[in-house]
């Protein structure tokens, strides 16, 4: 007998088949249409995050009122490539109750106010976020053990005047050695210059200065910054380190940015850094900070550099006829050094 009998027959034991007889198993992924519509999340929960570790956010909700707590989250699909990072004011949605296990959906990033940023190297336009909303940057240099490095902080004027954040210097370990060469460099800047020694911070000082404020706290390895943060916020438990004796170099031990609360304000602590990319940065930016300056400079011819080989800048001229006084000079060298850092384009710190 043949494996296919005709269909007329009686026993029905086998039956012809064509295409028409398969059925086909509804495939509802493939088959239902995508909808664009997405939740509204009108409930959802406005929160400030405070550290960013594996793709896992700590948040703090409800801050300062009897509501207030921690609660952990994730990022939700509908971000899509949206980074979050810390100092995000985001919106939650899921378990946002804080309570252990519990695990909330970040659904919304708020509209930053700022973005620290850096790049890889000065031919990386890449850029990489460093923290979001913060108004201060707490610039930490040492006297000495390591070596002040003006170039490096020059650069992170340049990234602190690129985001509109206002910066402060803060130069440790100046029992080792005296720093008014060192700030000779910045006698041209208007920001706040605090000064401590190695083994005693001026707390009261430099918390005051943070208060109401979120301030980033960025600087060289080894300067003594995550020492600082622990002595602002006693249970921070920052990792510390030692200078190596022989290369002079600190050692890396933040190895995450977290932010963390000092009365009505925020420090971040941020891993130290040996090099600060600015491919990102817009020089238009930097003469924006010196606001006297970029008034005068509305009288320049297009495409001023402003440097000190930029035919008929209106900025030269008035320094040159004595119209800006010294500081004026200070000022314009220093913004000068600030421009010849960002069209260096060179990765090298020095």
């Amino acid at each position: 007998m043949s494996w296919m009998s005709d269909p007329d027959e009686d026993d029905g034991a086998y039956a012809e088949y064509d295409e028409s007889s398969i059925r086909v198993r509804p495939n509802p992924k493939a088959n239902k249409p995508r909808s664009k519509i997405r939740p509204e999340h009108k409930n959802a929960v406005s929160g400030r995050v405070f550290s960013v570790d594996r793709g896992r956010y700590g948040v703090w909700v409800a801050e300062n009122t009897p509501e207030e707590r921690q609660l952990i989250a994730t990022r939700a699909r509908e971000l899509g490539k949206k980074s979050v990072v810390t100092g995000d004011w985001v919106e939650l949605v899921g378990d946002t109750s804080g309570d252990e296990g519990s695990l909330s959906r970040i659904v919304r990033i708020q509209e930053r106010s700022t973005l620290l940023r850096r790049s890889a190297d000065d031919t990386d336009a890449v850029e990489r976020i460093i923290v979001a909303n913060a108004d201060q940057m707490l610039i930490v240099v040492a006297a000495a053990n390591p070596e002040p490095r003006t170039r490096l902080v020059d650069r992170y004027l340049v990234a602190a005047f690129d985001a509109g954040i206002t910066p402060i210097l803060c130069i440790t370990k100046t029992d080792l050695a005296d720093p008014a060469e060192f700030l000779a460099n910045f006698a041209g800047l208007e920001f706040t210059v605090i000064e401590s020694r190695s083994d005693e911070f001026p707390i009261e000082t430099i918390s005051a200065a943070l208060q109401g404020h979120t301030t980033v706290a960025v600087g060289h390895s080894g300067v003594g910054k995550s020492t600082l943060v622990n002595a602002l916020v006693p249970d921070a438990n920052r990792a510390i380190g030692r200078v190596n004796d022989v290369t002079g170099r600190g050692r890396h031990t933040s190895s995450s940015t977290v932010s963390l609360r000092i009365g009505s304000g925020w420090i971040v602590d941020t891993p130290g850094v040996r090099s600060f990319g600015l491919g990102h940065v817009d020089p238009a930016n930097i003469l924006k900070s010196f606001t006297d300056l970029a008034t005068i400079a509305q009288n320049c011819p297009r495409g001023c550099t402003h440097l000190p080989d930029s035919p008929d800048c209106a900025i030269i001229e008035s320094v040159e006829a004595g119209e800006l006084g010294e500081m004026g000079r200070l000022r314009l060298d220093s913004l000068q050094r600030l421009l010849t850092t960002l069209a260096s384009k060179s990765s090298e710190n020095r």
